[in-house]
């Protein structure tokens, strides 16, 4: 997926190189790792995906004779392979058309192990067996009867593959073949064949349509390239009957959790545009900039603009082409996205804006070139009750860590639950929405041009083949009137709601868009121009501020500044990730100010600026900074990093200014223009 923003594709051109620099292209290397085009993986389907994942032990209990009774969360920990045989009906009136299962395979315990192995083992991902299912789930009969009875109503199923670590205790496959070294992770690869067994053991023996890879960066992705390969092998090899009665393959669709930055994922995921490895990764990235707006993050970090989302989707474009990043808004190992409004203080399932937010996140999510993932529950607003704020102490005991609160018990309209009407209106607009996904390609395939981003708005124009429409969202809380011309969106007649019917006219060049508070709308462009529509220009990275602090060649000073320890740049950096490097060490330059120039790549990066036992840290007021402008610097702390985008490659200056007895003053990021 790539912006249509010129000027910016420009900027980063060579960006897409570089992103990929730790993929050699060199013809020793490439004899190593042959070109396996994502194109053979039948990539192109992807965009219509529309995922709906289950975490299997909390969500639905079908089977009161068997359930682990433990794990992490507060669920019943009885969920099951019946449970969500039982709630298809429940999730195809969603308008999904994919289930995306966690690890069902055999997790058998060892002996004298704890209790919180146990509760692991409920997860699935430290699997002993990875070709038996784990009979507190069900049995094979069990899981090729819901694998058959999705397909029948026209979805697709993904299991979890966890390709990178497993139990000690791991046992062989039929052909004899185990995991090689480590347990965690495992070594390549020597581990290679087994894994591959493992990916087309599953394909044909119950045709499932391909795989959710766990930590997927614990593989080289020369061995993903490989399994990939027989993964599409294996789905070519067999058929089933979809929802028509045609027989079908097996999608094949294989999707990373990289849980990291754009260069990370490139790095570790997607490989090379001369050397494809994966050609999915969930977009972390983005979720974390989409919840950052319209709710917090984790860390309680919120308060960002439609021009937030506007940069990290345009960072999209540092991808390989044959990148296709799927769109989540939560999973089990984050805090559920109703959980984060409240966190931020920002409104409680009794307000209206509760489930505006809601609906917001989940229209950005439907207006996204590309696969999409719904977490389970969050079709109804789901949020765990008393809980919003994070929990230091015994968190693990009670089921509230950040990292596991939102594996709570499965609610499904019908089976075990009945909605109030704000969940059943909610309920209704996702499925509404994924209607409309479906209905027009434009959506889930089209190219995206970024037209509007600004304090409280985000707009983009999608099109694909002839069908242009415009999405628009307010990130604000109060009623907003768009004013967008005609020329920018590439319109000469009406626009249509394709949700209300409502034509917008065209009056004097200009269309005027009423907004509702967080209201996410799809016009339908009826006239399209030849013209394309006018993308916005990123704006410049060079210091515009205090002209000492932005510039790169201030000498080092052999005095003593008024911080007594040395300082660094620490983040998630590929040259450092989070690790204090003699390269990003701040160096004196006089009048308080301690500078840095270090290489970067394009990309997203979050960091504090500390000491190496983090006594003093520091960080930016508002937790970002703009290149080229000032901020306020403050103390920081734990999750208080400063994030900032970088747009170009280039060489870039870190500079902080001190009073004479350390107080924080100012933060200034630029790139060097010498």
């Amino acid at each position: 997926m790539k912006p249509i923003k010129t000027a910016l594709c420009l900027s980063i051109t060579s960006a897409l190189i570089f992103g990929c620099a730790s993929e050699s292209n060199s013809p020793s290397e490439q004899a190593k790792t042959p070109l396996y085009s994502c194109e053979n993986s039948n990539i192109s389907a992807a965009n219509d995906l529309r995922i709906y994942q289950v975490m299997v032990e909390s969500f639905v209990n079908g089977d009161n004779s068997i359930g682990h009774g433990t794990g992490y969360g507060t669920s019943h920990h009885m969920g099951d392979i019946q449970g969500i045989i039982d709630s298809l009906d429940y999730i195809q009136s969603l308008g999904m058309n994919g289930l995306w299962l966690t690890p069902i395979f055999n997790s058998e315990p060892i002996a004298g192990q704890n209790h919180w192995a146990d509760r692991l083992d409920a997860t699935g991902y430290f699997a002993t067996n990875y070709f038996e299912i784990d009979p507190r789930f069900g049995t094979l009969e069990d899981a090729k009867k819901l694998v058959d009875e999705a397909h029948a109503r026209g979805m697709y199923v993904f299991f979890d593959g966890v390709f990178g670590h497993h139990k000690s205790n791991v046992v062989p496959s039929p052909s004899g073949l185990t995991p090689a070294g480590s347990d965690n992770p495992v070594h390549y690869p020597e581990s290679l064949p087994f894994y591959k067994e493992v990916a087309e053991y599953w394909i044909k023996e119950l045709k499932i349509d391909g795989w959710r890879l766990d930590q997927a960066y614990q593989v080289p992705t020369q061995a993903w390239q490989e399994i990939r390969k027989t993964v599409d092998e294996a789905s070519q090899s067999v058929t089933y009957a979809n929802q028509a009665g045609n027989q079908v393959n097996p999608l094949g669709y294989m999707v990373a959790e990289i849980w990291a930055g754009e260069n990370k994922i490139i790095e570790t995921g997607y490989g090379s545009n001369e050397s494809p490895a994966l050609c999915s990764a969930f977009d972390f990235p983005v979720r974390y900039r989409l919840v950052e707006t319209l709710a917090v993050n984790e860390s309680g970090v919120g308060g960002k603009t439609g021009e937030w989302i506007a940069e990290g989707m345009n960072l999209h474009a540092l991808y390989p082409d044959h990148a296709k990043p799927n769109l989540m808004l939560g999973n089990h190992d984050l805090v559920r996205f109703g959980d984060l409004i409240q966190r931020g203080n920002l409104a409680e399932p009794v307000d209206d804006g509760y489930w505006q937010r809601y609906k917001a996140a989940i229209s950005f999510q439907a207006a996204y070139t590309g696969p999409i993932t719904l977490y389970y529950g969050d079709e109804i607003g789901d949020e765990l009750a008393g809980f919003s704020n994070r929990i230091e102490n015994d968190c693990a005991i009670i089921g509230k860590c950040d990292d596991h609160v939102a594996r709570t018990s499965g609610r499904i309209e019908g089976i075990n639950t009945t909605l109030n009407s704000q969940q059943a209106n909610l309920k209704a607009y996702v499925s509404e929405l994924m209607v409309l996904r479906a209905q027009h390609p434009a959506l889930s395939k089209g190219s995206r041009t970024n037209v509007l981003a600004d304090q409280v708005s985000y707009a983009d124009v999608k099109q694909y083949q002839g069908e242009s429409i415009l999405y628009l969202l307010n990130v604000s809380d109060s009623d907003q009137k768009i004013s967008i011309s005609s020329d920018t969106i590439a319109s000469s007649s009406t626009l249509t709601d394709l949700q209300s019917d409502e034509k917008i006219a065209l009056s004097s060049g200009f269309y005027t868009i009423a907004l509702s508070p967080f209201e996410g709308r799809f016009l339908h462009i009826d006239q399209p121009t030849d013209a394309a529509p006018i993308g916005l220009i990123a704006a410049s990275a060079t210091g515009t501020g205090d002209t000492f602090m932005s510039a790169c060649d201030n000498p080092t000073l052999p005095e003593a500044g008024p911080i007594d320890k040395s300082l660094y740049v620490v983040g998630d950096f590929s040259d450092s990730n989070w690790k204090h490097t003699s390269s990003r060490a701040f160096e004196y330059k006089g009048n308080g100010v301690y500078q840095v120039v270090a290489n970067e790549k394009p990309g997203s990066y979050r960091m504090q600026y500390a000491t190496k036992d983090w006594k003093p840290q520091f960080t930016a007021e508002g937790l970002s900074v703009k290149l080229g402008q000032e901020n306020t610097l403050k103390f920081g702390g734990y999750g208080k990093d400063t994030a900032v985008t970088i747009l170009e490659e280039g060489r870039y200056v870190w500079s902080l200014k001190f009073d004479e007895i350390g107080t924080p003053l100012t933060i200034l990021a630029a790139k060097c223009v010498n």
